[in-house]
């Protein structure tokens, strides 16, 4: 009992020392900012810019910018990923029956009968229903499993280090307006203390220490300006395409029509509507307006209507007898 008690012990102290590292990268940025808020608001608007006028209108975009950059990079961080919730999970005694089937085309059959009251469309690459053995769920269209959260994600785009969070269904607007926040500020911040830099660099201002705050500060902006660019451009084209990342790389297959990368993408306008909304003045704030409910998504192509084939009785009993010959008009298969 003793062993396993100190086991338990070094296993929470394990899980807590990666809980504490995990946060590195976000407290990484953070000091950044900090900093960067510094070197910005005292070094160069109050102690380099002489002009009244100039430092107010400096201090006043720059503080509204920031505020919408902080507000984004806080709600794409706490804001809880999406998780599978129970009423998805397989039934143990399904489970068991899956274990026990050896036939491939069997198992699809019994995973096509159990999920036939939930709204998936996408597939396996054998076709099958998309199934996690980690979870022991049915997984929604467009979920999943995230090794990192140890859980099936709604609309899953990539598990971020920067945020300690999954990005997907849930925080996914604020994802891009944290990047596009970002770029912003990053050019904001490098435009308007270019000036002061290259009288810096010519020796105008002199070379007290804190002159060299608006030295690093325009490059530490401008550097991350350059990789922001890529990315936030990278993620308005997935946007604009009704693409997440991992379906970037693997398109999504569907129950009708097969593997097809453009499979959810409705057009330029209403893609971005299923993120952003439909309301214009709530576009770039860091609030939730997008459509839907993360478990299913209006497709390019037309799918079956309502009823599928094995959504009718005779078909079920051909399933079950099929695959369970002994239960013959005396046990019934229910997910």
């Amino acid at each position: 009992m003793s062993n396993l008690g100190e086991r338990k012990k070094k296993t929470n102290s394990c899980a807590g020392c990666m809980r504490v590292l995990k946060w590195i990268p976000v407290l990484f940025i953070l000091s950044i900012i900090v900093w960067s808020y510094y070197a910005y608001v005292v070094e160069l608007c109050i102690l380099a810019i002489d002009n009244t006028a100039e430092k107010v209108i400096f201090l006043l975009f720059y503080h509204i910018i920031n505020t919408l950059f902080l507000w984004s990079y806080w709600k794409t961080i706490f804001t809880p990923a999406g998780t599978v919730p129970s009423t998805w999970r397989i039934p143990e005694v399904e489970i068991e029956r899956l274990l026990r089937i050896e036939n491939q085309e069997q198992q699809k059959r019994l995973l096509e009968y159990i999920a036939k009251d939930y709204p998936v469309s996408n597939r396996t690459l054998s076709g099958s229903i998309r199934f996690c053995d980690k979870c022991k769920i049915i997984k929604p269209d467009r979920s999943h499993h995230c090794s990192v959260c140890g859980t099936c994600i709604l609309k899953m785009d990539h598990h971020c280090p920067w945020v300690n969070n999954c990005v997907n269904f849930t925080n996914y607007k604020f994802f891009v307006l944290f990047l596009g926040y970002a770029l912003l500020y990053c050019l904001y911040v490098a435009l308007t203390s270019l000036e002061c830099f290259i009288r810096f660099w010519r020796g105008e201002l002199g070379g007290s220490m804190g002159r060299f705050h608006i030295l690093f500060l325009f490059f530490v902006a401008f550097m991350f300006a350059i990789s922001l660019i890529s990315l936030f451009g990278y993620h308005v084209y997935l946007l604009l395409v009704n693409r997440t990342t991992l379906e970037a790389f693997r398109a999504p297959i569907f129950r009708i029509g097969g593997q097809d990368k453009n499979g959810y993408n409705l057009g330029k306008l209403a893609n971005f509507q299923e993120v952003f909304g439909d309301d214009w003045k709530l576009w770039f704030l860091p609030v939730f307006t997008s459509f839907g409910d993360g478990f299913s998504y209006p497709m390019r192509h037309c799918e079956e209507d309502a009823e599928s084939l094995l959504g009718h009785s005779d078909t079920r009993l051909e399933i079950e007898e099929d695959i369970f010959p002994e239960t013959r008009f005396h046990d019934t298969i229910v997910p």
